[in-house]
């Protein structure tokens, strides 16, 4: 780009860019529910900084077609409880069409399509299958060798992140791949977040507000004294939470 267009782009109004950020999605099983907010108020109360005027995409794919209920009125109680609602995905038509006039943007799902790995043509076969090439693109890690402090966001887009000091409170990591912590993890780490069930956290110090992978998280109140400051592994296993305790010479 010339000298002249970059002083005409920096002196714009306005400038259009793509980017890519990280929601949390709250799936609406049953929206009729009289349980559904008072459990929802239970967990925003577990983890209130994390949660405060945090974006979220409501989730109406599991509806059935004849649900019935005031789309808006129930924007305003997620709302009510310090969420923000910007977007949502699937649902009838109706609940659809009442997600645009309330103002919600329509999403991608997100979920990954299943790949098939070819083992090559059967020659019993009377069309033998075409053979399909992936590229498999490697990202470097993204490392930090500088404490992250209150406030900071470190994100590893397409990989995993590796932290070799400590993580104060109020920081957030996010990692489409692994997140390393070589110190004392006290802010909140969520690995996987493009949705890899099997990404991990590492920390030598275990002291988090929120740990999560591909969008199941715990809480500090929930992750327990066996773990609380000590070398730990966060992992899913069968759409679970778990930790483990890392072996240490």
């Amino acid at each position: 780009m010339s000298s002249a267009n970059q002083v005409a782009e920096r002196d714009a109004p306005f400038q259009l860019r793509g980017n890519s950020f990280t929601m949390m999605v709250l799936k609406v099983n049953a929206p009729n529910s009289q349980d559904f907010f008072p459990q929802l108020n239970v967990k925003v109360r577990q983890a209130p900084n994390f949660f405060r005027n945090a974006p979220v995409v409501l989730d109406f794919d599991e509806l059935p077609d004849t649900v019935v209920f005031d789309l808006a009125a129930f924007v305003a109680q997620v709302r009510a409880h310090h969420l923000l609602p910007v977007g949502f995905q699937g649902g009838p038509r109706p609940v659809q069409e009442a997600a645009l006039a309330a103002g919600l943007t329509p999403m991608p799902t997100g979920r990954a399509a299943k790949l098939e790995v070819a083992k090559g043509p059967d020659p019993r076969a009377a069309n033998p299958a075409a053979t399909v090439t992936i590229e498999v693109v490697h990202r470097p890690a993204v490392v930090v060798t500088e404490p992250v402090r209150s406030g900071m966001q470190v994100y590893a887009e397409k990989t995993d992140l590796i932290i070799t000091a400590s993580v104060s409170p109020g920081a957030e990591l996010l990692a489409d791949g692994n997140i390393h912590v070589y110190g004392a993890l006290r802010g909140r780490a969520l690995a996987g977040v493009s949705g890899d069930i099997n990404a991990r956290v590492f920390c030598h110090s275990l002291e988090a507000e929120v740990v999560s992978v591909a969008g199941i998280y715990r809480v500090s109140e929930d992750i327990g004294s066996d773990f609380f400051k000590k070398p730990v592994q966060v992992f899913l296993r069968e759409g679970v939470l778990r930790m483990d305790l890392l072996k240490t010479v």
